[in-house]
């Protein structure tokens, strides 16, 4: 087979271009080696950003007209001051320019110094007349520490189902979980998955992180019988009926084996939820209910509008009728008033969701968790989804997020997610992702960031191309960190990056700086450059979320014993022989296992458990964690009853159950939420956490 020619690079004069956009013209997919991106990805992405290249003559004109802007610029966009500390932009001002800065509470300065945190509005006059205006955030210099060191719970909320779920887990079990897990276990925090507004349309995506609406919840998460309107609806035999639909999904799940219907979920839900919002809301309901309107405003209302939309033309904005495809436009002012009533219900499921969401995380502080429920962020939208279609001014047209190709995937990934723009972001102070912050802080006392490394760079992928035709977008990662340091300190909470995977030199330093803790997952701790041995515990980061294992990761009992390989194989994902997998797999966990003999964790419950079981293995893994400085431990919930199956198998779609599984235990029976709590499993290996003799931090 022919090898495919190389793609040309591009031009002298469109590398220099490309540079000052922030727009790689090589990526590194290997230490070693660097790859020179394609002259096609450096054109579409300049184009998506506005920049005429479409000829040599126009890159010659689009070079100069950028070097003369750079250049005659007195400030950038937005201007960054951590407090106590110097301001680039400011010091590289010329001598005896005048400032002016309006604050964020209204006042005016005549300097921009011992300024409180907040985004300001900054004004230079220079001594020969040249003005400019800009953004300026001052944030805290870092984000303090977690309160105390502290474990919990990690859990896809779908998955655990209780007495009285609708067929999939609900807010009404998070709080329940929460509050047990605080109260009974001793536990600082639930982490869970994003909980973000879905496309509308059967079937739906069951992803959690490709979602309609990062800034608005997933109202398929509410606990329906918990909202007080609904003991008064009206039609009782209606809502009986309801009640025995859903004990029978449940059923189907905890008893039958069927996979968890999310679209099932939602039709039932959304029944219900149409009689509850005719019961009228009481006085005080309904002066919260007109609080959370104002407060939420036109973003709300482009929300919910897209979806009273989406009910009637589809849910992809792009094959709308032209005039509605315009968020702003004449034709979508008269649908929105033709569809009030619609965009009103799901203005009225938006703020219930809050409202649960909200109980939530009380629960879990009134439980005494430290840190209480940590939401999950994903790195993009779905491009037909509400804050693609409400936000376009901010998305780069033609353009999907994606992963450059390395030593795990030769073909790159296009995650089919539209990049924001890094100038408009900085032209509006960074607004919507402020607003999004805003959001989500509303109710967490976390945020885990999926793909942190997006806050400095994104692989680009030009639509219809290949992942491997792509190029990295730079962000200005000084203002996004100072956006997120800002307001996750006004929340008072705590923010871990998931920096798994190949991380551009400097990031993790950048993010340990502001306080930005990392994650760190077990099988990857290796002393890469050294002998490629497992990671002593006292040689793991501070600054960490800690685990195990993760969502998208099988389970500990599967990598113990090699049955993920065994899964991998009857699905066709391996890419070397069975043996030959099988081998490596066991090498790995022997090598892990080697190690915490060596340290003495592996060793029997205090109910007998046989030292070289399976269950005395996940404990020993555990009390390896606990010996790591971490701040944090998260021990994946499925782990504790020793569930074997992966929630999430990257690099399948329709030949695994992604984003559908039950918890179930270690022979693939669903596990209720009640049955969790009374598992001798699950109480065996808490006593490990909480056990005051696993060593200080660091210990070993």
């Amino acid at each position: 087979m022919t090898a495919p020619r190389p793609a040309e690079p591009p031009s002298e004069d469109l590398s220099r271009l490309a540079v000052l956009y922030g727009v790689a013209t090589s990526f590194s997919p290997s230490p070693d080696r660097t790859v020179a991106a394609s002259a096609t990805a450096v054109t579409r992405t300049l184009t998506a950003l506005g920049v005429a290249v479409d000829t040599p003559e126009a890159v010659r004109a689009a070079l100069a007209a950028r070097e003369r802007e750079l250049r005659e610029r007195l400030l950038p966009p937005t201007v960054v001051r951590w407090s106590g500390g110097p301001c680039a932009a400011l010091d590289a001002l010329p001598a005896g320019t005048r400032l002016r800065v309006t604050t964020e509470q209204g006042e005016t300065r005549a300097a921009a110094d011992q300024l409180p945190p907040g985004l300001h509005r900054l004004t230079a006059t220079a001594p020969d007349g040249r003005t400019a205006e800009a953004h300026l955030v001052v944030a805290p210099a870092r984000l303090p520490a977690p309160p105390g060191r502290s474990y919990g719970l990690l859990v896809q909320l779908y998955s655990l189902l209780s007495r009285h779920s609708w067929g999939m887990g609900d807010l009404g079990d998070l709080a329940e979980l929460a509050s047990w897990a605080g109260r009974a276990l001793g536990a600082g925090f639930v982490q869970v998955n994003p909980l973000h507004a879905a496309v509308l349309g059967t079937p739906t995506d069951p992803s959690p992180y490709r979602p309609s609406s990062r800034r608005f919840p997933d109202p398929v998460h509410l606990r329906v019988a918990d909202i007080p309107e609904y003991a008064q609806v009206a039609d009782r035999a209606a809502a009986r009926g309801l009640a025995e639909r859903a004990e029978r999904l449940s059923a189907s799940v905890l008893e039958k084996g069927a996979l968890i219907d999310r679209d099932a979920v939602w039709e039932l839900k959304r029944e219900a939820l149409e009689l509850v919002r005719e019961v009228p809301l009481g006085p005080g309901r309904r002066a919260a209910y007109c609080d959370y309107l104002a407060e939420q405003g036109e973003a709300l209302e482009d929300h919910a509008t897209w979806y009273a939309l989406a009910e009637v033309h589809g849910s992809d904005w792009h094959r709308w009728p032209a005039g509605l495809r315009d968020p702003r436009s004449a034709d979508t002012a008269r649908a929105r008033r033709e569809l009030m009533d619609r965009v009103d219900f799901y203005s009225l499921l938006a703020w219930l969701t809050d409202t649960q969401l909200t109980a939530a995380q009380r629960a879990a502080r009134e439980a005494g968790m430290p840190v209480g429920i940590v939401h999950d962020l994903a790195v993009g939208v779905h491009p037909g989804g509400a804050d693609a279609w409400a936000q376009q001014e901010y998305f780069a047209a033609g353009m999907s997020v994606g992963a450059p190709p390395d030593a795990f995937n030769a073909r790159g990934q296009d995650w089919g997610l539209p990049p924001w723009r890094p100038d408009r972001l900085a032209e509006s102070g960074y607004a919507p992702f402020r607003a999004l912050l805003r959001a989500l802080f509303r109710y967490a006392g976390a945020l885990r960031i999926d793909h942190v490394m997006g806050l400095f760079r994104l692989w680009w992928v030009p639509l219809g191309e290949a992942p491997t035709d792509g190029t990295y977008v730079h962000y200005d990662a000084e203002a996004m960190l100072a956006v997120l340091v800002l307001e996750a300190s006004r929340a008072g909470a705590v923010v871990i990056g998931e920096d798994l995977g190949t991380v551009e030199p400097g990031v993790r330093e950048s993010l340990r700086e502001r306080g930005v803790l990392g994650t760190s997952v077990l099988w990857f701790e290796r002393d890469w450059e050294g002998d490629g041995r497992p990671l002593p515990p006292d040689h793991w980061r501070a600054d960490c979320l800690a685990t195990a294992t993760t969502h998208d990761l099988p389970p500990t009992a599967s990598r113990l014993t090699g049955e993920h390989v065994e899964l991998r194989d009857r699905l066709g994902l391996l890419t070397r022989p069975l043996e030959e997998e099988r081998a490596e797999a066991a090498a790995d966990a022997a090598e892990w296992l080697e190690l915490l003999a060596r340290l003495g964790l592996l060793q029997g419950s205090g109910g007998g458990t046989d030292p070289s079981s399976e269950e005395a293995e996940i404990q020993a893994v555990h009390r390896f964690l606990l010996r790591t400085p971490a701040r944090m431990l998260g021990v994946w919930l499925p782990d504790t009853v020793g569930d074997r199956r992966p929630q999430n198998l990257p690099g399948t779609w329709d030949q695994y159950p992604n984003w559908r599984l039950p918890i179930a235990d270690a022979e693939g029976k669903p596990v209720t939420l009640e049955e969790l709590a009374a598992s001798p499993r699950l109480h065996a290996l808490v006593e490990v956490l909480r056990a005051r003799d696993a060593g200080p931090p660091g210990a070993g």
